[in-house]
């Protein structure tokens, strides 16, 4: 069990995983532009790393990395290479936080699984893209790729039917919540042979129509309208491996996230 983690970059999730790490007894460390919204029992690091650190990182037993793919107008190489050079010695297992946006504009079978390879077909994809490789050959980082986050603060949908704004009913989406991501990041860091790739969503790909659907109808209101125009037709992935790798989800299903999320606003 590693006893020192670094998160390189913590938001919300960071800070979740943050917490529950530092609550078994580990020393986390939490490295950020802007520190002052992290959570107490973590050690903040405030620094940019689209710059060469000025003092060393401190030495760890383990990594995630969770940094957007806007990092750096230069994509991740510098940003990655800059943690490199800042760290003592590479730590014993790195997590790399990439994104199911790998596969955009991926034209190869359905559902995908963790041994198709992505070929980027959007600039975003090819960015992710060179993130994961530079992750693996500077770290031997792990890669996870999470579908859309959504939970509490991540609310996009709801305010999307609250609006009633158009959408296109027929793409294909897949989420995963941010609990159940919590836990699949807790797993790898945990796991004593963890996967080399894994996908991180929930166990119901649906249609976007379907989800919305199922949102109105909890709070009682019309539905989304078709959009104009022609809409991305998405893809569709295999949560099998995730599921083998952390045992039940808290939410299986689009259904139980959601509806958790409106009553938990109702309160």
């Amino acid at each position: 069990m590693a006893s020192r983690t670094l998160l390189a970059g913590c938001g919300k999730l960071g800070a979740r995983l943050g917490e529950r790490l530092a609550n078994e007894g580990e020393t986390v460390f939490a490295l950020r532009r802007h520190t002052e919204s992290l959570p107490s029992r973590v050690v903040a690091i405030g620094a940019d790393l689209t710059k060469p650190l000025r003092e060393p990182l401190p030495v760890v037993d383990a990594m995630v990395i969770m940094l957007p793919p806007s990092v750096d107008p230069d994509g991740y190489r510098p940003v990655l290479q800059h943690l490199r050079d800042g760290l003592q010695e590479a730590p014993s297992r790195t997590v790399f936080v990439s994104s199911t946006g790998v596969f955009e504009g991926w034209d190869g079978p359905q559902p995908i699984t963790e041994s198709h390879v992505p070929r980027p077909a959007t600039p975003r994809a090819r960015v992710i893209r060179e993130g994961e490789l530079v992750a693996e050959d500077l770290f031997g980082a792990i890669i996870v790729r999470p579908a859309g986050i959504y939970g509490p603060g991540r609310e996009y949908l709801l305010r999307t039917v609250r609006d009633h704004r158009a959408i296109h009913r027929a793409t294909r989406t897949n989420r995963v919540h941010e609990t159940d991501l919590v836990r699949v990041l807790h797993a790898l860091l945990r796991h004593e042979d963890p996967p080399h790739v894994i996908h991180a969503l929930d166990a119901e790909p649906a249609t976007l129509g379907d989800v919305t659907d199922f949102i109105a109808d909890v709070l009682g209101v019309e539905p989304p309208t078709e959009g104009d125009g022609p809409g991305r037709t998405g893809n569709v992935f295999d949560g099998t491996a995730v599921r083998s790798l952390v045992g039940h989800l808290d939410f299986p299903t689009f259904r139980e996230g959601y509806r958790d999320m409106i009553e938990h606003a109702a309160d």
